[in-house]
């Protein structure tokens, strides 16, 4: 395995692949992505070892398009809570054929990293994120407090009326 450290991510080439990376791949499979052609997938575990899956759902009216994350955290929240949310796994990429496949490890987006951190205050835990290419050979770890290190949240609403 080779690993570059840096600040905040590990880049990983792996010939074992996470488990979670796989179910996160799988999800994108099932993405609706007709305009950008870009398929995404979401794996999320909770802290009882159970696994929720979403994907990316775009629609004619862009903004009203769904990213993987949103989706896979939406079932989290039903089928254990979002305080129970541990880790997170997001693969993108071409989603044509039978396989995700493609070189660009993908992360969450900015809106995407603002509700992985509502579950990250509620767990009071720094949630990791696995990121990964298509076909999973690279993989970065990253932790939700360093890709949105002064994030708002529900502390932040403490001195709201009401």
């Amino acid at each position: 395995m080779v690993k570059r450290d840096c600040a905040h991510a590990q880049l990983r080439y792996s010939r074992r692949m996470d488990p979670l990376i796989a179910k996160a791949r799988e999800a994108a499979l099932k993405a609706y992505a007709p305009y950008s052609g870009f398929s995404v997938g979401c794996a999320i575990e909770s802290s009882d070892g159970r696994i929720v899956t979403g994907a990316n759902m775009e629609n004619a009216c862009y903004r009203l398009g769904l990213c993987a994350e949103q989706s896979a955290l939406t079932i989290a929240q039903h089928e254990f809570g979002l305080e129970n949310v541990v880790r997170i796994a997001v693969a993108g990429g071409d989603g044509s054929g039978n396989a995700l496949a493609g070189d660009m490890v993908c992360t969450p987006c900015g809106g995407c990293r603002q509700a992985i951190l509502e579950a990250a205050h509620l767990s009071d835990s720094d949630i990791e994120i696995l990121a990964a290419n298509g076909d999973g050979s690279k993989v970065e770890r990253l932790h939700i407090h360093n890709l949105i290190p002064h994030g708002f949240g529900p502390a932040n609403l403490k001195d709201a009326d009401g």
